[in-house]
């Protein structure tokens, strides 16, 4: 990490330098910095602060805050946030989609919310599951949001090294993925009949959820783990609202809603159903 922590032109980040970050990117996205994050946090922004030829972690600060660069200020963010994830994570959670939530919703539209989709992994596992269950015609969409502009980028293309398919059930890689070849050598692509289900918004979730309709499921799988617990009743209470009557709302095997919402009931760990009206 020292490597990466002091490259030419940049010196190390203080920890007045780093309280700033931290009011910043709590402000911003609603993410709670700790202390020991101070290294991870100046060696994503080392490399980048560099580049716009800034001599401290304070000057490039003056460039993304609320008075700098909105461009700059989303480079940031790509920067910083955490965007682990792979195919069918947590596959618990994909074996109760196929096996009972998805078909109960058989012969009627069904739609879904990715609500932090990252690289897109998740909502064409998703995408997948469905064209099996429901069927290639049958009348559904994925809604993939993630604050990451450049995570969204990459969930648009639905291009991929082959070893992130290492987690795709053989007969779904077979029947809905391409291998590339030539210039793509190494790498598969989602068919353009999966990726036309998927579509992508940037979303944060700390600010007023945008207009999107209602939705039949929602996925909110690690990210609440992030926020304060103010945050994140606000939070899950929105997304809550973006239910329909009846609708399934599923965190991550690390996150508990117990006690956050009344409209929200246990079915399965980690797995909630939202009260009937």
């Amino acid at each position: 990490m020292a490597d990466v922590l002091h490259l030419p032109g940049v010196v190390h980040m203080s920890d007045a330098e780093f309280g700033q970050y931290q009011q910043l990117v709590e402000q911003l996205i609603g993410i709670h910095l700790a202390p020991i994050k101070k290294a991870m946090l100046s060696g994503r922004l080392a490399r980048r602060i560099r580049e716009r030829g800034c001599a401290s972690y304070a000057e490039y600060f003056k460039l993304i805050d609320g008075n700098g660069d909105a461009q700059e200020r989303q480079i940031a963010i790509d920067l910083i946030t955490t965007n682990e994830t792979y195919f069918f994570r947590e596959p618990k959670h994909f074996d109760a989609l196929r096996d009972t939530l998805f078909p109960s919703l058989r012969g009627r539209p069904v739609r879904v919310w990715s609500a932090a989709c990252s690289s897109g992994e998740e909502p064409y596992s998703l995408a997948m599951i469905m064209a099996d269950v429901l069927g290639a015609d049958a009348p559904w969409d994925v809604l993939a949001s993630d604050i990451s502009m450049r995570m969204l980028s990459t969930a648009r293309r639905a291009l991929y090294p082959m070893e992130r398919a290492h987690h795709v059930p053989p007969q779904y890689l077979k029947r809905f993925c391409l291998r590339g070849t030539a210039e793509y050598s190494g790498y598969f692509l989602l068919e353009k009949a999966l990726r036309e289900r998927v579509s992508t918004v940037q979303v944060n979730l700390a600010n007023t959820l945008p207009e999107m309709g209602k939705f039949d499921l929602i996925m909110l799988r690690n990210v609440i783990i992030y926020f304060d617990a103010h945050l994140k009743r606000r939070v899950i209470q929105a997304v809550s609202e973006k239910l329909k009557p009846g609708g399934w709302l599923v965190v991550g095997h690390s996150e508990s809603l117990i006690g956050h919402t009344p409209d929200l009931i246990p079915v399965a760990p980690t797995i909630y159903r939202k009260v009937s009206a």
